[in-house]
C-alpha cells in the first residue's frame, strides 16, 4: 500500500471507514456469487493453507491462546443449547 493510501486511511473518520469495508464486502460477495464450484474450492483449499502457516509460525503461548479460546466458545455454545 502506498504512503499516502496510509495517511488517508488514517484521517478518515469512523463513517467513512465502515463505508469502505462495507463496499469491500459488497464485492467479495459479488465475486463469491460468481465464482464456480472448482474456484471455490480452490480459494477454500488457499484459505486453508494459509491457517495452517500461520498456526506453524505461531508461539507455544500463541497456540495456547488459540486453544482456550476454542474451548470458551465451545462451552458458550453448549450453555447456550442447554439453556435454549
Amino acid at each position: 500500500m502506498t504512503q499516502r493510501g496510509q495517511e488517508r486511511r488514517a484521517e478518515e473518520t469512523e463513517e467513512q471507514r465502515n463505508s469502505r469495508l462495507a463496499v469491500m464486502g459488497q464485492h467479495s460477495q459479488q465475486r463469491r456469487a460468481e465464482e464456480t464450484e472448482e474456484q471455490r474450492n480452490n480459494r477454500l483449499v488457499i484459505m486453508a493453507q494459509r491457517g495452517q502457516e500461520r498456526r506453524a509460525e505461531g508461539t507455544n503461548e500463541q497456540r495456547n491462546s488459540r486453544l482456550s479460546a476454542m474451548l470458551q466458545h465451545a462451552r458458550e455454545r453448549r450453555l447456550n443449547v442447554i439453556e435454549g
